[in-house]
């Protein structure tokens, strides 16, 4: 049995979002399009035969309880299993950005130690783990670009002619972040989106429709704007991804981005086909 692994996490983009309506329970319903882009943590996993979980923060401080510790407990408590782990984390997505940099982690948790620990369990079993810790999850265990609907839980990938096109991003961060809870709950938030589909979306998957979000979010984060505005100067017509607040526009050509502000975080990011890790898991058992 192998005893270590070196994963990747990879971010996503949310190419639009539109929030279609609320559930009795106070959940969003949404639709959207997420794509992996080439910004990643990368994740270190070394086995503990005493069952604990520890964790190692190799760049920057991380909460407590972050989704990595709990994505681990999570498939400890689900399978009973008595091996544990210690988890280094390199962080290099930033978080409040949109980006899905905690749920990718969380993601990418349940399908090493699922090999680690040698547990063979289906995908849909970890999607269903990973669901419990945060509606993107099961997305980032999905292994593909995917068409995103309900509270995240209704997941199709885009395959055949509906695969998105090789293409490259700007993406902007401004250091201040935004609370994801404050946007969903704000009384001004537009919730009535007509429903899209995947052939209107597949005409033109880099102009499609828009975020929901993003007006209320500006609002709350002026940096947004100024995010936009400047990728405007670009030529770029940037958007908001997620709940922000990291901001995104397709690049047809060579951009000069040194220009920035000092406390953003801006970087080119090219689009992923498949998630690095998409044969660690499958609807029967593990590849490999």
């Amino acid at each position: 049995m192998q005893t270590l692994y070196d994963v990747p996490a990879p971010a996503k983009l949310n190419l639009f979002l539109h929030v279609t309506g609320r559930r009795p329970d106070g959940y969003h319903l949404l639709q959207s399009v997420f794509m992996l882009i080439d910004w990643s943590d990368t994740l270190h996993f070394e086995l503990r035969a005493d069952g604990a979980i520890t964790r190692e923060d190799l760049t920057q401080p991380l909460p407590a309880n972050d989704l990595v510790l709990r994505a681990a407990r999570a498939l400890q408590a689900a399978t009973g299993c008595r091996l544990g782990a210690h988890i280094g984390v390199h962080k290099r997505v930033p978080a409040q950005a949109g980006l899905g940099g905690g749920s990718s982690d969380a993601a990418s948790t349940l399908l090493a130690l699922n090999r680690l620990w040698g547990l063979r369990l289906p995908r849909t079993r970890l999607q269903a783990i990973g669901l419990t810790l945060g509606a993107d999850v099961p997305f980032f265990l999905c292994g593909r670009n995917a068409w995103v609907e309900g509270i995240g839980d209704i997941i199709r990938p885009l395959e055949l002619e509906q695969r998105l096109p090789s293409a490259s991003f700007a993406v902007v961060k401004p250091e201040a972040g935004l609370d994801t809870k404050a946007i969903f709950s704000h009384p001004l938030l537009k919730r009535d989106s007509g429903n899209a589909t995947i052939q209107g979306f597949a005409a033109a998957p880099y102009q499609f429709g828009g975020n929901d979000l993003q007006p209320i979010a500006q609002t709350l984060c002026p940096e947004i704007d100024q995010a936009i505005t400047w990728l405007a100067s670009k030529g770029l017509q940037g958007r908001m991804t997620g709940s922000g607040s990291a901001v995104f526009a397709q690049a047809m050509h060579a951009v000069d981005l040194h220009d920035a502000p000092a406390t953003w975080q801006v970087k080119m990011c090219d689009n992923l086909k498949l998630h690095p890790l998409l044969d660690w898991a499958s609807d029967g058992e593990i590849k490999g």
